[in-house]
């Protein structure tokens, strides 16, 4: 059983199809794996028994974790924080429905980042996740307990959600596959929202065979959710090939200049040039307004979860602090249930939609919006997909930014303009630095072109063996 940590959640799969295994001995393996490195504070909370209905794919009998802002049917969702520390889910969300219908066993939720503001997973109520790479250092975020998880190999895989680069940046740091798609590609019914124009369901695993199964499983239109796109449904499976020839790849000027760490820089030239020769074409390209993408997310993020945690107020969700009149409910109830990050984001989007800011920020916002949407427009006219570092550095230590939100905000630079424009993008290792902490490069695609993303990222894949590095672990 000890070699389970070395196959991937297909082959674990295969292994239950073909009876080499159990269902219930893999999920006890991985039950006990979680008990051992309860130090890493990577779960919010497992069970004891799997959430699971019958249901058929490549990935039944599989395990899986959940970030805590998706809901359970049944299971306490509290998004890490003190003011829904006692919600209990009244219905599962869609990709929890999927989940369940493919008959992978949901073995618990993750830590996370308060209502996903962070990027360090820091600012939880249930206190940090530690980097199993080295646990002085933060695992990134906000879905930071679910890619420490899956690094230390505590389970196959789980689910995250990305607003800005929540769940590649984390992938980043800890060394594995994190798949962001389409805005639209996966439903948001039962996500709990952060900023609903940018936040997007998506995977965190070991590798891009079970990243492909996974969104085959969670993808396609809800009609429960207005965002939801009504594409055609692929087999992104069949994007599993090694192969690259003529693929044009795109590196933006704008993400190697000042600020970048020169080990990930000289890393991702390196994929670039083991593309290269699998037959891919190299192309610079320029994406202009790139250095206006922190300072337009951090407003309209800020400005739809002020609008979105209006809701959370000591009435009818979770802490209900005790006080003489509704008003004071209100900001008794907000004071003790919100933490210092929360409430920061709260006070920038309730500024940014003020009345006499609202066209200086908010719509400026749009606009800028618009035009870094436009770049990418114009870049995939000359290319099929885009190289980039995920984050400008390794992860950093404990502590080591919080006191400094603008510093911490500035290490989702390479990731938010995703989110903004609405492309699909994946973050996958591609090397380690002198101090043995992972690094990730990143690859974007075109609206909906999920499959090329797969295509590139498991060539590379096939090439070297990143993906197989496992910290050492209980």
């Amino acid at each position: 059983m000890g070699n389970l940590i070395n196959l991937t959640g297909t082959q674990i799969a295969e292994d239950v199809k073909n009876g080499k295994l159990s269902e219930t001995e893999v999920y006890s393996f991985f039950k006990e794996r979680i008990k051992k490195n309860t130090d890493l504070n990577a779960f919010v909370e497992t069970y004891d028994v799997p959430v699971e209905v019958d249901g058929n794919s490549p990935l039944k009998g599989v395990p899986i974790a959940i970030k805590d802002n998706i809901c359970i049917k049944g299971k306490r969702i509290t998004c890490a924080s003190k003011i829904l520390s006692s919600h209990i889910s009244v219905y599962d969300a869609t990709v929890i429905k999927k989940l369940k219908n493919a008959g992978l066993k949901i073995i618990g939720t993750t830590n996370m980042d308060e209502f996903a503001f962070g990027s360090s997973t820091e600012n939880s109520c249930y206190g940090a996740t530690k980097n199993p790479w080295d646990m002085q250092r933060v695992p990134g975020g906000s879905s930071g307990g679910s890619a420490a998880a899956v690094a230390a190999r505590l389970i196959p895989f789980a689910l995250g959600s990305d607003t800005g680069g929540s769940i590649r940046q984390p992938a980043s740091f800890c060394g594995i596959v994190g798949f962001k798609p389409s805005y639209g590609r996966v439903s948001r019914y039962g996500l709990i929202a952060f900023g609903s124009s940018l936040d997007q369901i998506g995977s965190l695993t070991t590798n891009f065979v079970d990243c492909a199964h996974i969104l085959n499983i969670i993808c396609g239109f809800d009609e429960h959710d207005s965002t939801s796109a009504p594409v055609e449904k692929k087999d992104f499976s069949e994007s599993l090939v090694e192969d690259v020839a003529g693929l044009k790849i795109g590196l933006p000027r704008q993400y190697f200049g000042k600020g970048i760490n020169e080990e990930i820089k000289n890393a991702i030239f390196e994929v670039s040039r083991i593309l290269k020769e699998k037959g891919a074409t190299i192309v610079d390209i320029d994406l202009p307004h790139t250095e206006y993408a922190v300072a337009t997310y951090y407003i309209i993020g800020s400005s739809e979860a002020s609008s979105n945690l209006q809701r959370f107020d000591g009435i009818k969700y979770g802490l209900r602090e005790k006080a003489a009149g509704l008003l004071d409910i209100y900001k008794e109830s907000r004071k003790a249930g919100f933490g210092d990050e929360s409430k920061r984001r709260i006070f920038l989007g309730t500024y940014s939609l003020s009345s006499g800011y609202y066209d200086a920020y908010y719509v400026r916002a749009l606009k800028v919006r618009s035009l870094i949407k436009k770049d990418f427009d114009e870049a995939f006219k000359k290319v099929d997909v885009i190289l980039t570092p995920t984050s400008p550095t390794a992860a950093f230590k404990m502590g080591e930014k919080v006191t400094d939100p603008l510093s911490m905000y500035l290490s989702d630079i390479y990731t938010i303009s995703v989110n903004l424009a609405g492309l699909p993008a994946v973050s996958f290792p591609c090397g380690f630095t002198k101090d043995n902490l992972p690094i990730g490069a990143q690859l974007i695609a075109k609206d909906f072109d999920e499959e090329t993303l797969i295509r590139a990222g498991y060539t590379y894949q096939c090439l070297t063996d990143y993906h197989k590095k496992i910290p050492e672990l209980k």
